[in-house]
């Protein structure tokens, strides 16, 4: 960008730069607040709304001003039409909270400081420093629709749209485009009440002002049901940004409830959030395995050698948005989790994390899950004799500055029995993940 004379670059997006706003009900408040607590940063250093359809009792709003969104309630939505026949009108309701918060910042100090509108619901769950990244790809003073569409196809095609930011997974507004929403918003709703929700309303709102969606595949609705394995354990190569519909997902680490499962996912997010989930592939040539690291979440370690472009795909663990096992149903590619008993992963969870200050390097462990182990006639030794798994990675807060790759893994010697010793690095240039069968 070219400066003129006396003009100064503008600093980087910063959390100060950004406004939450948390559709939330006062039904729900009392445990969804739970997640929104695993993500907030307190003592101001973010702002934000939380938006209620009414006033919640004094146990439940006790949170310490400083240590958590301020909770509003939102306006009466009664006089708007609402046709949609097996819907729910607090999606008006939901579908203004853009427009009331720009409202509450009109005309403050801090609007000053405002240049992005960021939504979700009260069980997203997000990654500040990968929705940082995310944002600071964009400039702020233009018109920006920042999310993406949701897993279920049959969502997309039928009722809602491919161009569509599904609100749960979290979306992005460029404050200039708020203010503009908040403008012509009452009025375009209007003309679409026989829409279904609320970030359809947005949609089409944003289709009379003519801005598309530009879309990030790190914003994640999740509009699946059962274990989220497949998914996290196979992220694409992007920021992490949210996960959504925690409530109706399994835990995402198992033998712990939904939101200790997310606390500890927010440990290595600590220490490394631009790696988070994110995949490196390398092969054990003396046993024969195939290991695919997701950083800070899962190991799998699998018996023969698994091509890369196979390991890249995402395992069923999971059910589409209609509750049945159908892989025509989503989005994107899909495979079966296992194509022979033989080939059954082991999945090693991580148990804990943290930060060697003397070597700068990031040390996870990861602990074998005991599933069904079914009986392999393969004249490969069982992963199962493996029972903790150490990654050793150096974190890489810049990777997201250039072209997307994955890391490289190699193992690592160790003389422990039933520990495997795994180091993840930046690929080198002329570096590929392969194996020979000859």
């Amino acid at each position: 960008m070219r400066l003129g004379s006396g003009q100064q670059p503008d600093e980087k997006t910063e959390l100060k730069h950004i406004v939450f706003g948390i559709a939330a009900s006062s039904s729900l408040w009392k445990r969804r607040s739970e997640y929104v607590k695993t993500w907030w940063r307190p003592n101001g250093e973010m702002k934000g709304f939380v938006w209620l359809d009414k006033p919640v009792n004094d146990t439940v709003s006790s949170f310490p001003s400083w240590a958590f969104p301020e909770i509003k309630i939102s306006s009466d939505t009664s006089s708007f039409k609402y046709r949609y026949r097996s819907g729910h009108r607090s999606a008006i309701r939901i579908t203004r909270i853009v427009s009331e918060t720009v409202r509450m910042l009109n005309g403050t100090e801090h609007e000053k400081h405002v240049r992005w509108v960021v939504m979700g619901d009260d069980d997203t769950v997000f990654f500040a420093e990968n929705l940082l990244r995310v944002l600071r790809k964009y400039d702020h003073k233009q018109f920006y629709y920042i999310g993406a569409p949701s897993e279920s196809h049959l969502q997309n095609l039928h009722q809602f749209s491919y161009g569509m930011a599904y609100g749960g997974g979290g979306f992005a507004i460029s404050y200039p485009l708020a203010k503009a929403l908040e403008k012509i918003q009452d009025r375009c709703i209007e003309r679409y009440s026989d829409l279904y929700g609320s970030d359809d309303r947005i949609h089409a709102c944003m289709a009379e002002i003519g801005v598309p969606l530009t879309r990030e595949a790190g914003f994640h609705q999740f509009d699946v049901y059962g274990n989220l394995l497949g998914l996290l354990s196979v992220h694409p190569q992007v920021p992490i940004v949210s996960i959504h519909h925690l409530d109706v997902v399994e835990p995402i680490f198992p033998r712990t409830n939904r939101v200790n499962a997310v606390k500890r996912l927010m440990i290595p997010a600590k220490l490394d959030s631009a790696s988070l989930v994110q995949q490196s592939i390398c092969y054990d040539t003396t046993r024969q395995w195939t290991m695919s690291i997701s950083w800070g979440y899962t190991v799998h370690v699998t018996r023969t050698y698994m091509p890369a472009r196979m390991m890249e795909v995402p395992t069923r663990t999971f059910n589409d948005w209609h509750k049945r096992h159908d892989f025509t149903n989503v989005a994107f590619n899909t495979r079966p989790v296992t194509y022979t008993d033989c080939q059954r992963p082991r999945v090693f969870y991580l148990s804990r994390a943290l930060n060697d200050s003397s070597s700068g390097t990031t040390i996870s462990e990861y602990l074998r899950h005991n599933e069904w182990n079914p009986k392999c006639e393969w004249g490969i030794q069982d992963p199962s004799d493996i029972n903790r798994i150490f990654v050793y990675k150096k974190p890489n807060p810049d990777r997201w500055t250039k072209a997307p790759r994955r890391d490289c893994c190699r193992l690592l010697p160790t003389t422990k029995k039933g520990t495997m010793v795994i180091n993840v690095t930046a690929c080198e240039n002329d570096e590929i993940v392969a194996y020979s069968d000859k």
